[in-house]
């Protein structure tokens, strides 16, 4: 690869950061102040509102790309907040189910506009300066 290209490579891939910590930013500010929860949260109640459902806590770490751990004390903020109840899956007791209770859906279903909102404020401009 030459240095030319590799200078492109390396570019695009701080300009995606860049355009991550932006979104991701402007996303957690007012997800926070409009509605009291940051973006793994808002990730994982979108989730959980569009299983059929319930999900396996292990699905939601996909949406939310955290750790295990990580993903699981979350579940457990969302638990005592009462937006999510947990379940033991019958059929494999290893297994754990989340689904959202009724405040978890009022919840997802009010943040999700700002979410939208914040996603066509930040990514239109970002498509309209990249066409600039």
């Amino acid at each position: 690869m030459g240095d030319v290209a590799e200078g492109r490579l390396v570019q695009q891939w701080h300009e995606l950061l860049a355009l991550h910590a932006t979104v991701f930013g402007e996303l957690e500010c007012r997800l926070q102040d409009a509605h009291g929860i940051g973006v793994s949260e808002f990730e994982a109640l979108e989730r959980l509102a569009t299983c059929d459902f319930k999900c396996r806590s292990a699905d939601l770490l996909e949406a939310v790309h955290l750790s295990q751990s990580a993903t699981s004390r979350l579940v457990a903020r969302l638990e005592k907040e009462g937006l999510v109840e947990r379940a033991m899956c019958e059929q494999d007791r290893r297994g754990v189910f989340v689904s959202l209770t009724d405040a978890g859906r009022r919840r997802y279903e009010e943040a999700k506009p700002t979410h939208r909102a914040v996603l066509r404020a930040t990514l239109g401009e970002a498509r309209l300066t990249k066409a600039g």
